[in-house]
This record gives structure tokens, C-alpha cells and sequence, in this order.
């Protein structure tokens, strides 16, 4: 390799190494959260009239020096990382976030630039681990709220039978019911239908809260329970992750101390022998080292 091209690649590593610095950086981590959130506080102050029409240039201005920064602070990461920057998915959600950003705002794409207040969820580790464990808990959740689908299905089909002479505003046919049972799920207002309909028929009342435990209380509760199991997973992993660090850590240390004991029996052995003693007698001990 040639003195230019050795000086070029050292150029390039400590250029690699200084941007790794200041992305590592604890405080670059919280311009980056300040910045998005005084960029979500100027997309606020955009949706008064008032405000956009007065202050029209400074928002302008603003726009361009967020998206600057946002550039600049993706062109840190990609020059830190290197090919791994790409390996981390929410790494590509930060680059189509802002690139689209970039796209006129005189265009038809002008609104998702709220997008880039979800950023906050990429930057903040512990928002991280919250939607990870959702999206670990997707295959769990569509079998529960399959569940509660047919759960909902089944009690609009029963209560479109049951009572749609006598209250036809709520159960008049099944896809009137169906919004019914869901209020029935949510627990407002239920008690205007439960109201309405045992007036005509007092055993409606065995109906109601058959269908509100079952649905509002035990299978939303098992909703909840396979998001908080998958949370736990999510935390658990991220904890066994760095504890295997740490082992590592002190792996590496407890194997160099060995070696450097070995290095030093070593070196005893030898003035022993040039002292005329008999170094060491255990030949095994001598092949193993």
C-alpha cells in the first residue's frame, strides 16, 4: 500500500472514529430528542392561522434547518456504522422518514413530515423496546382478537335475533348490532341500550352481561396479557444481551490475567534454571506451556 493511500485510509478512519464520538455522545443523543420536539412544536404552531401567516418565513427557515440537521445527523450515523447501519430496521424507518422530508412541501406529501415526531420513537431506547414488543406480539394478538372477533360476531348474530322488535336502533340487523356489541365492549353508554332493550324484554339482562364480561373484561384482559408477556421477553432479552457482554468482559479479563501469570512462571522457571536449580520437574505442566 502506498504512503498516499495509507494516509487516506487514516484519514478516513479517524474521520470514522470522530463521528462514532459524537453520535455515541450522550449529549448529541439529546439535541437529537430537542430537535424533533421543537420540530413537532413548529408543526403545531403551523395549523393556527394566525401564527402561519405572520410568522410564514420564520416556519420556512425552521423547516430548512430541521431537515439540515436531520441529514446531517443520519450522514454521522451511516459515517459511524458503515455497512451496519443498515442492519438496524429502525435505521431505515429514520432515512424514509426524512427523505421524505425532502419532497417539496408544495406537494401532495406536505403532511407526513409529521412523521418525523414518530422519530422520537427510534432515538428514545426504551420507546424501542415498547413497540418491538408489540410487533413480538403480533402472531399472540391475532389469535386473541380473532377470538374476540368471533366473540363479537356470535353476540350480534344472537342479539339481532334476540331483540330486534324490541329495539331495532340497535339490533336491528347484524352489522347494526355488530357496532352495538362493540359499544357493549367499550362500556359506553351501555347502559342506554341495556336501558332500551329490557324495557321490552327483562330478560335481556343475562344478554348484557354475559357479553360484557366475557368481552370487556376477560378476553381484553388476555389482550393485555400477551402485550405485557411479550414486553417482559423484549426487556429480558435486552437484559441477557448485556449481561453476556459483561461475562465477555470479565472472561477476557480473567483469561488475560491467567496469561500474564503464565508469562511470569515462566520467567521464573527460567532464572531458576540459570541459578542451576531444576526449574520445573512436571513435564506435563511443560508441554502445556
Amino acid at each position: 500500500m502506498s504512503g498516499v493511500n495509507m494516509g487516506e485510509w487514516m484519514s478516513v478512519g479517524a474521520f470514522r472514529d470522530g463521528a462514532r464520538r459524537i453520535v455515541d455522545a450522550g449529549w448529541f443523543q439529546n439535541a437529537v430528542i430537542t430537535m424533533i420536539m421543537l420540530n413537532g412544536a413548529v408543526l403545531g404552531l403551523q395549523t393556527y392561522d394566525a401564527h402561519a401567516d405572520q410568522f410564514t418565513t420564520l416556519f420556512v427557515m425552521a423547516e430548512h434547518v430541521f431537515v439540515g440537521f436531520f441529514v446531517v445527523e443520519l450522514l454521522l450515523k451511516l459515517c459511524a456504522r458503515g455497512g451496519v447501519f443498515f442492519r438496524e430496521p429502525w435505521n431505515w424507518f429514520d432515512v424514509v422518514v426524512v427523505g421524505v422530508s425532502l419532497i417539496p412541501a408544495t406537494s401532495g406529501f406536505s403532511v407526513v413530515r409529521t412523521l418525523r415526531l414518530l422519530r422520537l420513537i427510534s432515538v428514545i431506547p426504551q420507546m424501542r423496546t415498547i413497540v418491538n414488543a408489540l410487533f413480538r406480539a403480533v402472531p399472540g394478538l391475532g389469535t386473541v382478537i380473532a377470538l374476540l372477533f368471533v366473540i363479537i360476531y356470535t353476540s350480534a348474530v344472537m342479539g339481532a335475533n334476540l331483540f330486534r322488535e324490541h329495539a331495532p336502533e340497535f339490533f336491528g340487523n347484524v352489522g347494526i348490532a355488530l357496532y352495538t356489541v362493540f359499544r357493549l365492549l367499550t362500556t359506553e353508554d351501555w347502559p342506554e341500550v341495556s336501558n332500551a332493550v329490557i324495557d321490552q324484554a327483562p330478560y335481556a339482562w343475562l344478554y348484557f352481561v354475559v357479553v360484557i364480561v366475557i368481552s370487556a373484561f376477560i378476553v381484553l384482559n388476555l389482550i393485555i396479557g400477551v402485550i405485557v408477556t411479550s414486553l417482559q421477553d423484549e426487556v429480558d432479552n435486552g437484559r441477557w444481551a448485556e449481561d453476556q457482554k459483561i461475562e465477555q468482559h470479565l472472561h477476557d479479563q480473567l483469561m488475560a490475567r491467567i496469561e500474564a501469570l503464565s508469562d511470569q512462571v515462566a520467567i521464573l522457571d527460567e532464572r531458576v534454571r540459570e541459578l542451576g536449580g531444576d526449574g520445573d520437574p512436571d513435564p506435563d505442566r511443560e508441554t502445556a506451556r
